[in-house]
């Protein structure tokens, strides 16, 4: 585990965790994001642990992620996406230091890895922001009550087929992947859905 006393290494970690971590965030559901983003940042928690670093960009990184849920979730504004992004570049360059209280991150590769996780979440953040605009207010309740099929095992979150769609979405009770479910309800583009009883089935 040597390799992760590297400043450099332990660096490109810490951002490809947050990266994978937004992107979950922005579409929830598939696993392998998730799980990813999990590994990624246990190591850097490492990595962390091991080695010097300024407890301000640590604080700076870790309330980075504020603004990007403000953003999704709750007044989806790309200002927010902006802050986010930019907490998440100032907080990883810095977190690391040298003996000396310097910076321990290779400014050339702090530059690309920072440019490159921006311009990534940047456009993934906008794209998913453009899609909930999309959703025409008008329609918000059309598709509760329709049925659809769970595309993955769904508990706090998952995805569903619904109305010719893959939907973000959430229950109350864990749902088996494949089983028939019906929307309850709708938080722009995250479903809240219900499984649909065999006595229900039965009845067509």
């Amino acid at each position: 585990m040597n390799f992760l006393t590297d400043p450099n290494i332990a660096f490109v970690l810490l951002v490809s965790g947050f990266v994978l971590a937004v992107l979950a965030l922005f579409a929830p559901g598939t696993g392998l994001v998730e799980l990813g983003a999990l590994f990624a940042l246990a190591l850097a928690a490492y990595s962390l642990a091991s080695l010097p670093i300024n407890v301000w960009a640590l604080v700076i990184l870790i309330l980075g992620v504020i603004p990007f849920v403000l953003a999704m979730r709750k007044t989806r504004h790309w200002v927010f996406l902006l802050i986010g992004i930019a907490a998440l570049v100032v907080g990883s360059i810095f977190v690391f230091r040298n003996p000396e209280g310097g910076l321990a991150v290779n400014p050339l590769l702090a530059g690309i890895v920072s440019l490159v996780a921006a311009a990534f979440l940047w456009l993934i953040g906008r794209k998913s922001l453009e899609a909930i605009g999309l959703k025409p207010v008008g329609n918000r309740e059309a598709i509760i009550g329709k049925r659809g099929e769970a595309r993955t095992d769904i508990y706090l979150e998952g995805t569903v087929y619904v109305g010719g769609e893959e939907w973000s979405a959430r229950s109350r009770t864990r749902i088996p992947i494949g089983s028939l479910v019906r929307v309850v309800s709708r938080d722009g583009l995250i479903l809240d859905v219900e499984p649909v009883s065999p006595e229900e089935l039965a009845a067509g």
